[in-house]
């Protein structure tokens, strides 16, 4: 399987099942139409008005060298089809500190911040359980991760604190390493707090939705006021803090924005955060039902597609001019990455990772807290059911729709289980625009790997 494309005059083969990228002059680009199927004598014939009988037979040499050596019309790894062995070990919880928001963000998926339900924090005794239970399914894995979200954390910063000391504790005794993540809109990003946050080397993932007009759309206090001003001092300030105080931590700080149907155009978005001196950045749609005016629909396709390139060339000037932005979605690993049953069962929602409600109920992610129908067990009792573990486990790309034709099954792994389920009422049906939106983002970062690896020159 061949996935090929254009950027700007380049073309580019993924070779799907090997991830072999191939950058490849017009030449070789005819004759992959029809090489297998037409000997090098009538390939000559076909394009002899075009180029010379040495070239053409050169290319084909090429092309054949590729095939054999794994790299070009590789195998399907999994002919007779893909199930899932051995044990589910987790290796990562989403600890809900707080279902309760400061802000009343319109877009929010977990309503305000409560999802669905009333005003909550996590107790530190029941964070404590959630943390052994997380050892106790890790099996031989070492290293653990725990990410802290709500609503908003640091409504709960106490406990926080709590629970990084016990399980730092926890995993000396039992062989363990944990990292830590924090997602917040920033408004409680105080001295203390980010001072923690920094000397614990915690991954910080904040809050900011781009241009003022556009965050204050979407992003407002409880009076319903934009929050833009009131978060990006503190914002700025952590960054900056972090950025004068990490030494040798490896913990990263990324700024997260959502784009709707309010700002198709969000690659200005990006350069906007860009421009305010932001490294590492990540817009992402928003996760909506269609019905809520603010969702993406399929007539906006097209438009998204053209601000992911613009976002491509915008990125490629920036780095040429000594500014560069880790943009998070055209960060594709083609050295190796996640090994194969990685890149089959994607985020692992389900069974190698859960996230964990203030009351100790434990759900497949975070997107799927409160709702009834995928409640797995509680901390309380250690308990998880293990048919939907099952369920999420089967859920691979294999399983899913559509998945196993795709040309970018091993870098998507089937999409979003929440996203499949909202848009179609399975976890089993993707999400079709995302899955547009998500073959249009890895086309920009093969692109911009090869730029990267001087086998294109951009001027």
């Amino acid at each position: 399987m061949l996935h090929r494309f254009e950027f700007d005059g380049t073309r580019i083969v993924l070779d799907v099942h090997s991830g072999a990228v191939h950058v490849v002059d017009k030449l070789v680009w005819d004759l992959l139409d029809d090489y297998q199927q037409v000997d090098q004598g009538e390939m000559v014939d076909k394009f002899l008005d075009v180029y010379e009988p040495e070239d053409i037979i050169e290319a084909l040499c090429e092309i054949r060298d590729l095939e054999q050596k794994g790299l070009l019309n590789s195998p399907e790894p999994f002919p007779d089809g893909y199930r899932r062995s051995g044990e589910c070990v987790t290796k990562a919880l989403c600890l809900h500190l707080a279902h309760s928001c400061n802000l009343r963000c319109l877009y929010c998926f977990a309503g305000q911040g409560c999802y669905g339900g009333a005003d909550e924090l996590m107790q530190g005794s029941t964070g404590r359980r959630a943390i052994d239970l997380l050892i106790d399914r890790s099996g031989g894995r070492k290293r653990l991760e725990i990410d802290f979200f709500g609503g908003e954390p640091l409504l709960n910063f106490k406990v926080l604190k709590e629970l990084v000391s016990y399980a730092r504790l926890q995993g000396q005794e039992k062989g363990k390493e944990f990292q830590f993540t924090v997602t917040t809109n920033g408004v409680l990003l105080d001295d203390e707090i980010s001072s923690f946050l920094i000397e614990q080397d915690i991954n910080v993932v904040l809050s900011l939705d781009g241009r003022r007009d556009v965050h204050d759309d979407m992003r407002r206090v409880p009076a319903g006021t934009g929050s833009y001003d009131m978060v990006l001092p503190r914002i700025q300030k952590f960054v900056t803090l972090r950025e004068g105080q990490q030494r040798t931590g490896t913990a990263y700080t990324i700024i997260r924005g959502t784009y709707t149907r309010h700002n198709l155009d969000f690659c200005s978005d990006v350069l906007h955060m860009a421009g305010l001196g932001f490294k590492s950045l990540s817009i992402e749609p928003v996760v909506a039902f269609e019905d809520a005016e603010y969702s993406i629909r399929r007539e906006d396709i097209p438009l998204l597609l053209t601000q992911y390139e613009e976002l491509t060339r915008e990125l490629l000037k920036r780095r040429n001019s000594g500014k560069p932005v880790n943009f998070f979605h055209f960060n594709i690993d083609f050295d190796g990455g996640p090994c194969l049953p990685k890149r089959l069962s994607g985020c692992g929602a389900g069974g190698e990772y859960l996230a964990v409600a203030p009351n100790g109920d434990i759900y497949p992610c975070h997107q799927f807290v409160g709702r009834s129908e995928y409640l797995m067990g509680s901390v309380k009792d250690g308990q998880v059911d293990p048919s939907l573990i099952e369920t999420f486990r089967m859920a691979h790309l294999y399983n899913k729709e559509g998945c196993a034709e795709c040309w970018a099954k091993f870098h998507c792994s089937g999409g979003c289980h929440a996203s499949a389920e909202g848009s179609s009422g399975s976890i089993f049906i993707p999400y079709q625009v995302g899955c547009e939106l998500a073959r249009k983002r890895l086309e920009c970062a093969i692109y911009l790997k090869a730029v990267e690896l001087n086998q294109i020159e951009v001027t």
